[in-house]
């Protein structure tokens, strides 16, 4: 796919909470990321507001095992509160995933040199990202590399039918990507074929629901490099 890259993502734990378990202070993961999830973990490999991310496919390499911790949110006025966390734990994932101009930014016209973009999304994938990585939650530190989708075993390579996730958090609509004054949540309900989950494209989803108005934040040439100058910086020394 054009645009397109592949890596994995790996920690120790992972958390991206099921929202119907905040309500008393508990955190229950999902079995599974969330298309949210997996697109910040792109957008922190490299990111620009020129570019939006749409992640196409997920394969989950281990086993979905869960652990329960207990746990002392802060309390910013005070207090003592001991809370039960639910985490997935020693996660790997393949993720495909590839990047479009957005085009409700005709601010950011300038900036929208595909080849540029994608050499140093592809750099910064094999440094590691250009900042820290997580697993839905910031306690859960993760690591990429590049890989090749679909390669190497797989714990439900063999699972030898579907396994419907029910409906769960999709990701947020933000006004610069959709061209609306709201932020939006969508929801949609994932089935996961021996491991791997293919997910649908964010307009597609027909389950939305508003929850602020929002208006989007302005970027100009004075607080946002363009492709060539960043590309200019990480080339020194060669092309990535």
């Amino acid at each position: 796919m054009r645009n397109a890259i592949e890596f994995m993502v790996y920690g120790d734990y992972a958390l991206f909470t099921d929202p119907l378990t905040k309500l008393g202070g508990e955190k229950l993961s999902y079995q599974v990321p969330t298309y949210q999830a997996l697109k910040g973990i792109v957008e922190s490999i490299y990111w620009k507001p020129t570019l939006i991310m749409v992640v196409d496919a997920v394969r989950v390499m281990k086993p979905i095992r869960m652990e329960s911790k207990g746990i002392r949110p802060l309390e910013y006025g005070g207090g003592n509160t001991l809370a039960n966390y639910t985490y997935l734990r020693d996660v790997c994932y393949q993720v495909r995933a590839h990047f479009e101009f957005n085009m409700n930014r005709p601010d950011l016209a300038y900036d929208r040199n595909e080849n540029k973009h994608h050499n140093i999304l592809k750099r910064s994938l094999r440094a590691g990202g250009r900042r820290d990585i997580f697993l839905g939650a910031r306690e859960c530190q993760a690591y990429v590399e590049p890989c090749v989708f679909g390669e190497g075993d797989g714990f439900y390579d063999n699972y030898g039918g579907d396994l419907h996730l029910g409906n769960m958090i999709h990701g947020i609509n933000y006004p610069d990507e959709t061209g609306r004054n709201q932020l939006e949540v969508r929801l949609w309900s994932p089935v996961m074929k021996d491991g791997y989950i293919e997910f649908i494209r964010p307009e597609q989803c027909t389950q939305v629901r508003t929850i602020m108005d929002m208006t989007p934040k302005r970027f100009d040439d004075a607080n946002v490099s363009s492709a060539e100058e960043l590309y200019a910086q990480l080339a020194v020394g060669g092309n990535p």
